[in-house]
């Protein structure tokens, strides 16, 4: 396992080139497209690591933003394409949530570019607890204030897709499209709501 806190991130990021608008557009077909050769590719080099990371292999990586920001994403973001549509993908949430809130009582996403704090804070935004998501929407609207003004149109992006998981927390309590993937019963509310456009992110 040759990974580190850095190549984790140069992996998820690119290059440091161009401004954070700039490098959420060149990187956002890796994001958030789902593609069977990028999941692939995610577990066939990083499932190790993420495995370690839940274990506390890596913890000497949180005396750093990056290297808490490595973890987040190793936690969050990386068992959603590696272990898509499976209960996994859901697995280690609670771990990334705990580096999350570990680093903002620290103020260490305060320290990371704008880009790479949208990624920090999504493990709150994952999270099936109202106070956490009205938190990580009152986070998006200070990261959107943050960036110069060129650049708020592409990170209102980000506040708005806050809002919206907010909404559905707000509404039923979790994300009903995740009841199937985890085995869960969806009710007659939920199922009514998993048929409209966008319901599944």
């Amino acid at each position: 396992m040759i990974e580190t806190a850095d190549t984790v991130r140069t992996f998820w990021f690119g290059s440091d080139e161009g401004d954070d608008a700039a490098i959420g557009s060149r990187q956002g077909k890796l994001w958030w497209s789902k593609d069977d050769d990028t999941d692939r590719e995610i577990r066939t080099r990083f499932e190790a690591c993420t495995i370690a990371a839940s274990g506390g292999r890596f913890d000497q990586w949180s005396r750093t933003p990056h290297g808490l920001l490595a973890l987040i994403l190793l936690t969050d973001q990386f068992p959603r394409n590696m272990y898509r549509n499976r209960p996994e993908s859901f697995s280690f949430d609670p771990i990334a949530l705990h580096w999350a809130l570990d680093g903002l009582a620290r103020g260490a996403d305060t320290l990371l570019r704008p880009i790479e704090r949208v990624f920090f804070y999504l493990p709150l935004e994952h999270a099936e607890s109202l106070p956490l998501q009205e938190r990580v929407v009152d986070l998006f609207k200070g990261l959107q204030d943050d960036v110069p003004a060129e650049q708020r149109e592409a990170f209102a992006g980000y506040t708005n897709f806050a809002i919206r998981h907010r909404d559905i927390i707000a509404r039923f309590g979790r994300f009903p499209h995740r009841n199937a993937i985890l085995g869960r019963a969806s009710t007659d509310e939920e199922s009514a709501f998993l048929k409209t456009p966008g319901s599944g992110f």
